[in-house]
């Protein structure tokens, strides 16, 4: 197949779905602990030259009681690569620099150091190749064996729903992404990160597409789980400290290593929309 559009809007319609959901979670739970925040939604138009349907996408920021910062944004992109960068991307070359893509990214920093911040994100792209890709991952800066068992079970349940073989290859595969190799450790406890589930054919697609909505399914269940676990949990100045430490290392990942923040920058995506997943607040020592 090479006509991926029809392909292209069912899985934007999903990740457009599947935000509604998750930011009216979010905003059940301010509204669980007293506070009225609510998301602010702010859409923007990519520029393209020469290209007269570029795409864009919307942006969605909270900032509450309990979230202190969470960031969710889908965008739907399309156009050409630059040559050098068509290079280094699935399916696309400098002769063959047309993509598309699709996706819903979340980012959440939490106000309490016991609730874990958390990322998650599934996206869909063709080239002259379709594939999907996407996972999530605990970022606990007091880790909690039970949080990260669950949070870790809930996934391997996706998983375990689709192909024996996923939970363990894509575990592994967070495991060796999300590591901050000139900090020598997890950025962490990890969850799962998979790409490049190829879509040869419209069955393919129909697989792929199953499971990346089973992948949101099971963030949007066991991640507010967590938080209403946690999110009333005393913390001293101590605990403060260690989160905003450990809100640095985040930082670094994603601005020296992480491929979705070079691939919005190289593709004109919104910059605050791309840097939204920084923290509010961080410190280095």
């Amino acid at each position: 197949m090479t006509d991926w559009i029809a392909q292209t809007d069912t899985a934007r319609t999903w990740f457009e779905t599947l935000r509604d959901r998750i930011c009216a979670e979010f905003e059940s739970i301010e509204h669980e602990a007293g506070s009225d925040a609510a998301f602010q939604y702010d859409s923007w138009e990519r520029e393209e030259e020469g290209n007269e349907d570029p795409g864009g996408g919307t942006r969605g920021l909270m900032k509450g009681k309990v979230f202190e910062k969470v960031g969710v944004n889908v965008s739907t992109v399309r156009g050409n690569f630059a040559p050098e960068f068509a290079a280094s991307i699935n399916g696309a070359s400098p002769e063959n620099p047309g993509f598309t893509a699709t996706g819903i990214s979340l980012v959440a920093h939490m106000a309490n150091p016991h609730v874990p911040a958390v990322h998650m994100n599934t996206r869909f792209l063709t080239t002259q190749a379709a594939w999907f890709g996407g996972g999530a991952d605990l970022n606990p800066p007091l880790p909690y064996e039970e949080d990260t068992a669950d949070f870790h079970a809930r996934f391997r349940a996706a998983c375990a729903a689709h192909n024996p073989t996923y939970y363990d290859r894509f575990k592994k595969w967070a495991d060796d992404y999300f590591y901050i190799p000139h900090r020598g450790v997890h950025r962490g406890v990890g969850g799962i990160f998979y790409d490049h589930l190829e879509c040869e054919d419209e069955a393919a697609f129909e697989r792929n597409l199953a499971f990346t909505k089973d992948v949101g399914e099971a963030f949007l269940d066991i991640f507010p789980k967590l938080v209403r676990r946690r999110m009333e949990r005393e913390f001293t100045p101590e605990d403060k400290q260690q989160q905003l430490e450990w809100r640095g290392r985040y930082a670094e990942f994603n601005l020296v290593y992480d491929r979705g923040t070079l691939f919005g920058l190289k593709t004109g995506g919104n910059i605050d929309a791309i840097l939204m997943s920084l923290p509010p607040e961080a410190t280095w020592s």
